[in-house]
């Protein structure tokens, strides 16, 4: 049936005897008011003359008077539908056809009339090959249809299959369930396994639930006598170890003797030397026996601490040297075990940092680092090893400046720098030779220094500043102007003169940021009248030198060169931070002080360190610190002149006092 709206065309059939008046008619029909009639066609269909009638749905007014017979639609599909619509594609086809042969008719010449004809083969030919195109599409699509029927039958049969094994299942469930329910109210009932055989009364099972108790509990007991073995296996490992450590403390302390020694032997062959009254040849052997290494027999008997890995790539001992008197605190200590520990931990870290430096290195000019925000992050998580030497030439030539004095003539502090050469960085392989090529090269550094800097000349712990940067830099003149850069344009003035009064205001800066940031720690000492100076005041003069391990220690430098003397105190605190709880559970202030002589050399996690530093440390404002400073040091130099004056104030007296016994003495002479 048409819809409403739907243009839809009817035949209506028409006797002969109104035949002639068929143009009337369809003028009428098409010309009558409300009509919705087009334009009748007129066709020959079976000898028969019919009208087609294009008419839209539902209006039906075919005629303003009444038709000679009726054709009512019917509702449902039938034949005669399928005859409308096969006559109105007939229609489609003849007023194709028509307007062609119109066309070709109103042609002019042949010439034209073959190019319709060629136009409309051609276009028969496309029609022709888009029909093609078209069943083979058809023939995919049903071909498609079939497969998607086959699988959608073939998931209905998966679906019944397993509705049906779910069903089977219900089915067992239910009747287990039914068992159970049976076995509980019947603890006597017997029940009948699958395969036809009486199983165990409910009973039995009972029985064989105490057999397996009493076994659990028998294994219990073997498994205490067992721990208890393993715990005395354990002791006895425990008692060897100590005794393992016991050994390695006096290797140790046989090995810083023999140092001493060596010491003592080049500092006699030293004075020998001197010594005008030896004749040339005696000088000559006396010369002969400072070039060689001297004891050298007996150091190849000392005992190898670590056979596998003894230092690390700077030189420095991973396993660190104690004394004698320290051995009660090995126990506390056990520093090997937990730095293998943190370094196992921290390998993804290092590999991530190390690539963050690539990045940001990458592409750079070795002399063209800029200070910024992103360059002070990555120098406070440490700097790797083969880009270190970069960082600090870098950070070093920003802070110095040109010099054109001489590096090698000699000065009055020469004897006191020979002196501290063999005292410095013992235990590192670079250093522990006297014959050692590095102590040759640290002696021309301190001596050029003590010439840069006349007011300072030569300190003690200059020499273990430079050492540091000659083992990063390996080169004398970088290794020089790194010292320049601490001591000069790093370190507060007046750091490392006589007075030491700015390290000393630094001491009483430390002890107020402790009694903010630490104060449960700053009051325990006070306490116990600990001076936590005593312990700090070497960390400031020489950075941490020998006071923490070398990779905590180096990660330190690389933030101190590029922030100055701020990092000190943030790390100061962190220190004290990470083992604040330790400390806190000792009473005694002489086994503090033990404690505090040592406990820096244990932390091996840098990492939390760091953390520690630079966020729970904080806020850190460098002006905070800089007014303190300057506070203390007024007060410090105000004591100092007072020191002065009562100092000179005592000499008056004194020769005061020496001119009037002088004068005694010589009346006494006159009346003897």
């Amino acid at each position: 049936l048409p819809c409403r709206g739907q243009v839809v065309p009817i035949a209506v059939p028409i006797p002969e005897e109104q035949e002639e008046d068929k143009g009337k008619l369809c003028h009428h029909a098409c010309s009558a008011p409300g009509s919705s009639f087009r334009k009748p066609k007129f066709i020959n269909h079976t000898s028969k003359q019919c009208l087609l009638i294009s008419v839209a749905a539902p209006k039906l007014n075919l005629y303003s008077h009444p038709a000679p017979a009726s054709y009512p639609l019917i509702s449902h599909p039938s034949p005669i539908q399928e005859l409308v619509w096969l006559l109105h594609k007939a229609l489609e086809v003849a007023q194709l056809e028509k307007r062609t042969c119109t066309e070709f008719l109103a042609a002019e010449g042949e010439q034209e009339r073959l190019e319709l004809l060629r136009h409309y083969e051609r276009h028969a030919a496309d029609l022709r090959g888009r029909l093609l195109e078209l069943k083979a599409e058809g023939e995919d699509l049903r071909t498609s249809l079939a497969q998607r029927d086959a699988h959608v039958a073939e998931l209905q049969e998966n679906v019944t299959l397993m509705r049906k094994k779910n069903h089977a299942k219900q089915e067992v469930i239910l009747k287990l369930l039914e068992k159970v329910s049976a076995c509980l109210a019947d603890p006597t009932r017997t029940v009948s396994t699958t395969n036809g055989l009486e199983a165990q009364t409910f009973r039995q099972l009972n029985e064989d639930t105490e057999n397996l108790k009493d076994d659990i509990e028998a294994y219990k007991i073997q498994n205490k006598f067992l721990n208890s073995e393993i715990y005395q296996l354990t002791k006895l490992w425990l008692n060897s170890s100590e005794q393992e450590k016991s050994l390695m403390v006096k290797c140790a302390y046989l090995e810083a003797r023999n140092c001493q020694i060596e010491s003592r032997y080049l500092g006699v062959l030293g004075k020998l030397q001197e010594n005008k009254v030896l004749e040339p040849g005696q000088r000559e052997a006396v010369r002969k026996l400072q070039g060689e290494d001297p004891l050298q027999g007996d150091l190849n008997d000392v005992l190898k601490l670590n056979p596998v890995r003894e230092h690390d790539e700077y030189g420095f001992k991973i396993i660190p040297d104690y004394e004698v008197e320290d051995i009660k605190l090995l126990a506390k200590i056990q520093a090997q075990e937990i730095r293998s520990h943190s370094l196992l931990r921290q390998d993804a870290g290092d590999r991530l940092l190390l690539g963050r430096w690539a990045q940001y290195l990458g592409g750079r000019p070795a002399d063209n680092l800029c200070p910024s925000s992103e360059l002070k992050s990555l120098l406070r998580g440490g700097v790797p090893c083969e880009y270190r030497p970069r960082v600090w030439r870098w950070v070093v030539r920003v802070r110095t400046r040109l010099c054109q004095k001489s590096l090698t003539s000699p000065h009055q502090a020469s004897r006191q720098i020979q002196l501290d050469l063999y005292r410095t960085l013992t235990t590192n392989q670079h250093f522990s030779s006297p014959s050692s090529p590095a102590l040759q090269q640290l002696q021309r550094i301190l001596l050029a220094f003590s010439w840069q800097n006349p007011t300072i000349g030569y300190c003690q712990g200059l020499n273990r500043l430079a050492a540091i940067a000659l083992l990063v830099l390996e080169s004398e003149q970088d290794a020089f102007w790194c010292l320049v850069a601490v001591v000069e344009a790093i370190m507060p003035q007046d750091y490392y003169t006589k007075t030491l009064i700015s390290s000393q205001a630094d001491q009483c800066v430390l002890k107020d940021f402790m009694a903010e940031k630490i104060p449960r720690l700053a009051a325990h000492f006070e306490e116990h009248s600990v001076d936590v100076s005593l312990i700090t005041f070497n960390w400031f003069l020489v950075v941490f030198v020998e006071s923490l391990p070398s990779d905590i220690l180096l990660r330190v430098w690389d933030a101190f060169l590029y922030e100055g003397t701020k990092v000190i105190f943030r790390y100061a605190l962190a220190l004290f931070k990470y083992k604040e709880e330790d400390i806190l559970k000792i009473h005694d202030s002489v086994e503090i002080y033990q404690y505090l002589r040592f406990f820096a050399k244990t932390i091996s996690d840098g990492r939390k360190l760091t953390n520690i530093a630079f966020s729970d440390m904080n806020p850190f404002p460098m002006k905070l610190l800089r007014n303190r400073r300057a506070l203390h040091l007024e007060r410090l130099q105000g004591e100092l002149r007072e020191l002065e004056a009562q100092q000179r104030e005592f000499v008056t007296e004194s020769a005061q006092r020496k001119d009037l016994d002088t004068i005694l003495a010589s009346e006494d002479d006159e009346e003897l």
